[in-house]
């Protein structure tokens, strides 16, 4: 598969698509930073540009809108939020819509994140589900017990033996998110503190940062201590996170990669949501209107294959 890892665009470039379009709207919740910023970036190209919550999309789209849909996971961590499904409704109004609701299902679902990257050959932890709190058998450790709708490093567990992995397998038992999906049990790949985070746009990298593990602490989210610094992404991590957000058919996500012990890259996560700052800029040009640009650059071709 080519990776196009490419030098940022000029604005000429997308402008004239985005001419085009009537408005662009931002679905997700009006109080999240990435989600305002990524409005601010769409009206900087000279559109009307809104961020929306879910259940106010019915109504408010036309033809020729740009709908970028970031439905995020609940908090309580027991599937997305709701109004997934209903943008859908979006293309049936005509409107193209970017992050359909069934990649972004699966990149949320981390079972079917991790059945959608081995069917595709993209390296990814060994992950079993578990459907009762009983330590499973065949689970080697180290290991990682995480919910199957997760995010911000919620309920995720260092498990470094058996008895580790019973205790924490009996704390999240009475969880509404285990009761609802059970957990994940995966491997754990690689002894470093450190990941790296790289933003995927229409097929492109157009942002990453290196996260490391605050003191005491193992993961590397913001939200549980982690630093982020601004990293250039060699062309085999590159490679890894393209075919990765490829494999779930998503336009615009997130994805985690990790080195294993051999040293070659490993794919952790795919967050079609994801949470940036301008940290993941590349050549000094603003992420979120690198984003815009390589997904209006790219709406001829999907406006032409969906249409």
């Amino acid at each position: 598969m080519a990776v196009r890892v490419l030098p940022a665009l000029p604005r000429e470039t997308a402008a004239p698509v985005l001419r085009s379009v009537r408005q662009a709207l931002v679905v997700g919740s009006t109080g999240n930073a990435t989600n305002v910023a990524l409005e601010s970036a769409f009206a900087g190209g000279g559109l009307d540009a809104y961020v929306v919550e879910p259940e106010r999309l019915a109504g408010l789209v036309e033809p020729g809108d740009l709908v970028l849909s970031r439905v995020d996971v609940h908090p309580s961590l027991d599937g997305p939020c709701a109004g997934l499904w209903e943008t859908a409704a979006a293309e049936r109004a005509g409107a193209t819509l970017l992050n359909r609701p069934t990649p972004l299902y699966l990149a949320h679902d981390k079972l079917a994140t991790a059945t959608v990257l081995a069917e595709a050959g993209v390296p990814h932890p060994r992950t079993v589900h578990l459907a009762v709190a009983g330590a499973p058998a065949r689970v080697a450790t180290p290991c990682v017990v995480k919910p199957r709708f997760g995010s911000w490093g919620r309920d995720v567990f260092l498990c470094r033996d058996r008895e580790e992995l019973r205790r924490a397998l009996r704390e999240v038992a009475a969880r509404g998110w285990f009761l609802a999906h059970g957990a994940l049990v995966q491997e754990r790949v690689g002894t470093g503190r450190a990941d790296l985070c790289v933003l995927v746009a229409a097929g492109a990298v157009v942002g990453a940062v290196r996260r490391v593990a605050g003191p005491g602490e193992w993961r590397t989210n913001v939200a549980a201590g982690g630093r982020r610094a601004p990293a250039a992404p060699g062309p085999e991590a590159a490679r890894l996170a393209v075919r990765a957000v490829s494999a779930l058919r998503l336009d615009f996500a997130g994805v985690d990669l990790i080195r294993d012990d051999a040293g070659r890259w490993v794919v952790l996560e795919v967050n079609g949501a994801v949470d940036f700052t301008e940290e993941y800029a590349l050549d000094g040009t603003s992420v979120y209107q690198e984003v815009v640009r390589r997904l209006a650059a790219a709406l001829p071709f999907l406006m032409c294959k969906r249409g």
